[in-house]
C-alpha cells in the first residue's frame, strides 16, 4: 500500500530540491555521530515515522515520534555505524508530491552501514516551529539493500558464463542444472515450502546471494496452485504491481493476468531463475535438531517416496492459507446434489441452466456465483458475515496509486516499504473514503437488497482484512450489479433453517432447490501446516503467523521467528517481490555471521 492521494505536484518554487535534501542528510549525519539526541529529534517532526527494515535492527522495526526514533537511531549506531548519506543518485531525483494530504519532498537516499548498503525513503515537510531547521522529516526509512561481498549477481556482477564455454567432454548447463537439482550428495541450506508466488520469489533471491535452496511443490508443476483454481479466475489487481524480481511480465500482456497464463509464468520462471525444484513432493514433517541446529525435514514424493533433509532453514511459501476450511452446516449431510469446497470448484459449465447455492460473499464466492450464472444456471449466493466490496476499477486500484506515477517498480517497492503501521492505518482510511465516494451506487444499491456491508471494524476496509484475516471482502468483477439487479439472488443465513435433500431449507417453510452447493467458507490460516507438520513445542514458540503483532506488522512474516530456523513469506505478488529481498538478506547474514542481534532476547 502507498499513501498516494494524487500523482507528484510540480513544486511553486525552483528549489533544488536534491541540495535540500542532501542538507537534512548532513545534518542528519552529524547528529548522529555527535550522539547528539536533542539536535537528532528536531531533525523530525513530533508525529514522524520510522520504519528500519534490517539496516539498524536486523528486523523490520517501526518507530512513532520523534524522541523514540532519536532514541532507536542512537541506541544502534555505534554498532550499524552508518554513514555517507546522500541522495541517491540512480533514482529518482527528489520531488514534491502529495502523500495523505501533506504537500512534502520525497525523496530515496543511500547511506552505507558497517555491513553492506543502503536505502532509505525520506519524506521532508515544512517546519512550522523551528527556524533552524526548515524543513523537517514525517517520514523516514532505512533498508538494507546489499551484503558487501556477497551482492545479487545481476547487471555487471552477472556470471560470464566461461564454465559452460567450449567445455568439450565436461559438463553443460544442462548437466550441472539436473545434477544440483537431485541432491545426490548434499542437502540444501534453505528448504522452501511452497512453489507458487511467494517460494519462486524467495529461492530466485536466495539463489542470488548464494545460498543453495530448494522448493518443494505438492502440485505435479510448477504453477498448478494456480492452473487448477477455478476454470474462470484471473487476478483481481493490474500487471503494474504484480511483477516477479528480476524477470517482469512482458509488456504485452493484459491488465488482469489470467490463472492460467501466471501458471505457465511461474512454470517458465523457475526454469529461467535456475530455481531448484521437486514437484509432485510434499512436505510432511520437521523436528528442530537443536544440537546440529538443523531440521530433520521429511518430504514425500509420489513415485520415489519419503526423503530425510537437513537443512538450516525451512521457508514455509504456502500462502496467507492452506487447507480447506469445510465447517458444520446442519443438514447439508442430506444434499442429494453435488457438494464441492471452493477448492475444488473448476467451472459452472457442467451445471448449465441448474440449479446452483453458493455459499459466501468472498471474492471466490462471488467470482464462482458469476460463473454459475454465465452458464445460465439459477444462481444464489448465501451471505453468513458482513462483508466489505470494492470494484476492481476505479476502487482497488487506488491501493497502488503511486505504482502509476512514471517511477520504476523498485523504487515504488522501496517507498512502500518505508510505511510503518500506522501509516498504513491512515492512508487505507483515507482510501476507503475515496472508494465510498467512486463505489456510492454500487454499495447503497447492495444494502437496499439487504446485503451486509461494511468498511471494517475501523474504517479501513479490505486491506486491513487482508492483513488481519486473509479475507471478508470481495473485489467485485460485476456480481454486485447482478445481484442488484436480482440475476443473481442474495440469501443472508440467517434465514435458513438447515439444508435438506433439496436444497436450503428456510425459516418460513419454503426451500431454495438446488443441484449443487459450492463451499466458499475460506481456508485454515497458513499457520494450520505447522499444526500438521512440526512439534507442538515449536507451535507454540513461533507463535501468531500473519495477522497483526503488537507493534502492527504482520506477526512473524518475512523476519526472524522466535523459532531459529523458521520463515515465512506469504501475501501478495507486490508483498513478496518486495519481501523476499529482506529475507534472503537475513538468511545470507545469518549464514555468515553477521547479524549481531536478537530481537526475542530478554
Amino acid at each position: 500500500m502507498n499513501v498516494s492521494a494524487r500523482p507528484p505536484v510540480v513544486p511553486a518554487e525552483n528549489t533544488d530540491l536534491t541540495a535540500l535534501v542532501n542538507q537534512w542528510l548532513v545534518a542528519f549525519e552529524r547528529a548522529l555521530d555527535a550522539a547528539d539526541e536533542d539536535a537528532l529529534a528536531k531533525l523530525f517532526v513530533e508525529d514522524s515515522h520510522w520504519r528500519d527494515v534490517l539496516a539498524y535492527t536486523w528486523h523490520l522495526t517501526p518507530r512513532l515520534g520523534n524522541r523514540a526514533i532519536a532514541d532507536g537511531l542512537l541506541a544502534r549506531q555505534p554498532v550499524v555505524k552508518a554513514h555517507d548519506f546522500a541522495v541517491s543518485e540512480e533514482r529518482t531525483p527528489p520531488h514534491m508530491v502529495m502523500r495523505l494530504g501533506r504537500e512534502c519532498i520525497e525523496a530515496i537516499y543511500r547511506f552505507t552501514t558497517h555491513v553492506g548498503g543502503g536505502e532509505g525513503a525520506l519524506r521532508l515537510v515544512r517546519s512550522n516551529t523551528d527556524e533552524d531547521a526548515p524543513y523537517q522529516a514525517w517520514v523516514f526509512s532505512t533498508s538494507l539493500e546489499s551484503l558487501r561481498g556477497f551482492e545479487e549477481k545481476t547487471g555487471v556482477n552477472r556470471p560470464t558464463g566461461a564454465a559452460f564455454s567450449r567445455n568439450f567432454g565436461g559438463d553443460n548447463w544442462e548437466d550441472v542444472r539436473r545434477k544440483a537439482q537431485a541432491y545426490t550428495d548434499r542437502d540444501p541450506t534453505v528448504l522452501v515450502v511452497g512453489g507458487a508466488q511467494a517460494g519462486l520469489a524467495m529461492a530466485a533471491r536466495l539463489n542470488q546471494v548464494g545460498v543453495d535452496t530448494l522448493v518443494v511443490e505438492k502440485w505435479p508443476r510448477i504453477g498448478d496452485s494456480w492452473r487448477e483454481r477455478y476454470h474462470s479466475l484471473a487476478l483481481h489487481n493490474s500487471t503494474t504491481v504484480n511483477h516477479l524480481p528480476y524477470m517482469p511480465f512482458p509488456p504485452t500482456w493484459p491488465e488482469y493476468i489470467p490463472k492460467d497464463m501466471l501458471g505457465m509464468w511461474f512454470e517458465l520462471y523457475a526454469q529461467a531463475l535456475e530455481i531448484n525444484h521437486w514437484t509432485n513432493t510434499e512436505f510432511t514433517r520437521a523436528a528442530w535438531d537443536d544440537e546440529a541446529k538443523c531440521w530433520l525435514a521429511t518430504v514425500t514424493h509420489a513415485d520415489t517416496g519419503e526423503r530425510t533433509l537437513r537443512p538450516r532453514h525451512i521457508v514455509f511459501a504456502n500462502g496467507v492459507s492452506s487447507y480447506p476450511l469445510s465447517p458444520e452446516i446442519p443438514g447439508l449431510n442430506k444434499f442429494k446434489g453435488d457438494v464441492v469446497h471452493s477448492e475444488g470448484f473448476n467451472s459452472g459449465a457442467p451445471y448449465a441452466g441448474q440449479r446452483a447455492i453458493v455459499i459466501g460473499t468472498g471474492s471466490s464466492g462471488n467470482d464462482i456465483a458469476l460463473d454459475f450464472h454465465s452458464f445460465g444456471c439459477d444462481t444464489t449466493i448465501v451471505q453468513r458475515g458482513s462483508s466489505t466490496v470494492v470494484s476492481i476499477d476505479p476502487s482497488a486500484k487506488l491501493n497502488y496509486a503511486m505504482y502509476d506515477e512514471g517511477m520504476p517498480i523498485e523504487e515504488c517497492d522501496l517507498l512502500s516499504s518505508a510505511n510503518t503501521p500506522a501509516l498504513l492505518i491512515d492512508a487505507y482510511k483515507a482510501a476507503v473514503r475515496k472508494m465510498l465516494e467512486l463505489d456510492h451506487d454500487m454499495v447503497e444499491g447492495l444494502k437496499s437488497i439487504g446485503f451486509k456491508f461494511d468498511v471494517g471494524d475501523d474504517g479501513t476496509g479490505h486491506q486491513m482484512k487482508y492483513r488481519r484475516r486473509g479475507g471478508g471482502y470481495n473485489l467485485d468483477a460485476g456480481s454486485s450489479e447482478l445481484m442488484i439487479k436480482g440475476e443473481i439472488k442474495l440469501l443472508q443465513n440467517d434465514d435458513i433453517e438447515r439444508y435438506c435433500a433439496e436444497g436450503a431449507l428456510l425459516k418460513d417453510g419454503s426451500v431454495i432447490p438446488a443441484d449443487v452447493v459450492v463451499l466458499c467458507t475460506g481456508y485454515y490460516p497458513q499457520a494450520e501446516i505447522l499444526n500438521r507438520t512440526l512439534d507442538a513445542d515449536v507451535v507454540e514458540r513461533i507463535g501468531q503467523v500473519w495477522g497483526e503483532d503488537s507493534e502492527g506488522e504482520l506477526a512473524n512474516m518475512f523476519k526472524r521467528t522466535p523459532q531459529q530456523g523458521a520463515w515465512f513469506i506469504a501475501g501478495s505478488l507486490t508483498q513478496v517481490r518486495t519481501y523476499s529481498k529482506y529475507m534472503a538478506l537475513q538468511i545470507k547474514a545469518l549464514e555468515e555471521g553477521l547479524v549481531d542481534t536478537d530481537p526475542f532476547a530478554s
